[in-house]
């Protein structure tokens, strides 16, 4: 994707071949700011502070966090401690634990002299491999946009319903829910995109609509709470969300509102479609709802909220009252009877253990 112009990934190794660049998404969208990533610890911070959001590049992030920490100790204490910083920063996207599972399992039979190189080659296929699976995703999810512009008869413009940010910001590159957006837009297809603001942290509001307006997609955001309202008078022709966490049976954890969002589109007919890569999919889970660790976030970010203020800085500013308390799960479950339909890389499936079996039946 390009801004201003120039083409960037969410994620990149800077031209010393060794920092690791990224872009800071808590300034978005007032300020386009990349940070220098140096050190382990400046990889934790980023994926703790959510400089970095999203289960396919906190993923990434992490395997270059791995790399920067074999790069300052690469024994096998440093390894261990590695690992153990990165699986912290973060409980509910599974796409941490696999990175970082799978970079323990290549480095630690090798000689720690090689533990550098070898880490920092993983991060770089990991993120390349990203890129051609949304690219893959957003071909699938097209096609579904493209059956529904024929269902309407081709009339008018196509709507769109997304949730929080699932766009390139969240993965390396194209994105999960909005690539098939990007593709359909680019194919001719005339679509608008409802954003949900997705408070606290309003990813859709500052992300989403960046993201959006960047590429030239029409796009309309509203308040989280208007969804259902929108379903009920037929403004809404399908909703595509993401998911940091899916498990075996079909069930999918996204960003807090996700469900609601599930519950008016099933009331009222709305296909609501799930995209996801297949690294985010959490085998070892059946019960979405009793089985997925949800992370409590601060209060901090349900009581006050940023922005740009009228002289052009920007400011955080409370909005409740002083000594109140607030409660902040950052993520809830969608059951799988709720979800029209999981997008993957390998194609579209039922939301169900048999559905993803059959896409990837080396997983039975």
């Amino acid at each position: 994707m390009k801004v201003h112009g120039k083409p960037y990934r969410s994620i990149w190794l800077a031209e010393d071949g060794w920092a690791v660049g990224i872009i800071d998404q808590t300034r978005l969208p007032h300020e386009f700011v990349t940070r220098r990533l140096q050190s382990l610890e400046d990889a934790v911070r980023a994926i703790r502070g959510m400089q970095v959001r999203g289960a396919p590049l906190i993923g990434a992030t992490a395997a270059y966090g791995m790399s920067l920490g074999m790069r300052a100790e690469a024994t096998d204490s440093g390894l261990d401690k590695a690992y153990s910083a990165l699986i912290a920063a973060r409980p509910t996207a599974v796409n941490l634990r696999w990175a970082v599972d799978g970079m323990k399992t290549l480095l630690a039979p090798m000689q720690p002299p090689a533990r550098a190189e070898a880490a920092y080659r993983r991060a770089a296929e990991i993120c390349d491999e990203d890129v051609e699976i949304c690219s893959a995703i957003g071909e699938h999810g097209l096609a579904l946009i493209g059956e529904a512009w024929e269902k309407k008869g081709k009339d008018g413009r196509l709507n769109v319903l997304t949730h929080c940010n699932a766009g390139w910001l969240a993965t390396v590159d194209w994105g999960t829910a909005l690539a098939p957006i990007y593709k359909a837009h680019d194919a001719g297809i005339p679509l608008h995109v409802w954003v949900g603001e997705t408070r606290p942290r309003n990813q859709g509001a500052g992300l989403t609509c960046w993201e959006l307006g960047g590429h030239g997609v029409p796009y309309t955001l509203i308040v989280d709470n208007a969804a259902g309202h929108l379903m009920q008078h037929g403004q809404v022709d399908l909703c595509i969300t993401g998911t940091d966490r899916t498990t075996a049976s079909g069930d999918v954890a996204n960003k807090i509102g996700t469900y609601l969002k599930a519950l008016a589109a099933h009331d009222n007919g709305v296909p609501f479609y799930v995209a996801l890569p297949g690294p985010t999919i959490d085998w070892t889970i059946g019960d979405g709802v009793g089985g997925i660790p949800i992370e409590e976030r601060d209060a901090a970010e349900v009581t006050r909220v940023a922005g740009r203020t009228a002289d052009g800085g920007i400011a955080a500013v409370r909005i409740a009252p002083e000594g109140c308390a607030a409660a902040n799960p950052a993520f809830d479950v969608t059951p799988a009877r709720l979800v029209s339909g999981l997008i993957t890389e390998r194609g579209v499936c039922q939301a169900s253990a048999e559905g993803l079996r059959g896409l990837f039946p080396e997983r039975g």
